[in-house]
């Protein structure tokens, strides 16, 4: 009986400590980024990773110091040509589209990502039948992963709380 109690007690401690890890939910009010492959080859998979970087290096460097939403909304639209030229410079077809896209549910260490329409800037490569990248560019968490690489899922989640409640 003891033995039962004690494995009731470990379930309950586990599933309620995973509920209130996982409720850490984005905010509707965020701009989300996605880069869509050609196609899964590695040649185009390397492809979108390395135009990734770049606009990430020369482009959107500098949004970590814009304070609010309609600070990196004139941001993203201001520098749409400059992201433009760094496509033309890649030799591949591709649309750009700013406004109201959908994203699937996603979750990543444990933060949940809900589906639905976001406003979004989504680069499309090619045909765009190959993974994505995406990220969250407001409030600011583009820029975590690479920063943050080895971060433990709770610390990630921890981190994504600080960023979402200094933001919103």
């Amino acid at each position: 009986m003891k033995k039962i109690i004690i494995v009731l007690f470990f379930l309950t401690l586990f599933i309620y400590s995973n509920k209130n890890q996982s409720d850490i939910v984005i905010p509707d009010s965020s701009i989300r980024f996605r880069i869509i492959a050609n196609s899964n080859s590695d040649e185009d998979q390397y492809q979108k990773i390395a135009i990734k970087e770049k606009i990430e290096n020369d482009v959107f460097k500098n949004l970590n110091q814009k304070n609010n939403i309609n600070e990196f909304r004139q941001e993203i639209k201001a520098n749409i040509p400059k992201i433009e030229k760094i496509l033309k410079d890649s030799n591949i077809a591709y649309q750009i589209n700013y406004g109201d896209n959908y994203f699937p549910l996603k979750e990543y260490k444990g933060v949940k990502y809900n589906a639905g329409i976001y406003e979004s800037l989504v680069i499309t490569l090619g045909t765009g039948q190959g993974k994505n990248w995406w990220c969250v560019l407001f409030p600011p968490l583009c820029l975590l992963e690479s920063e943050q690489e080895n971060l433990k899922d709770r610390e990630y989640k921890s981190y994504i709380k600080e960023i979402i409640t200094e933001y919103i």
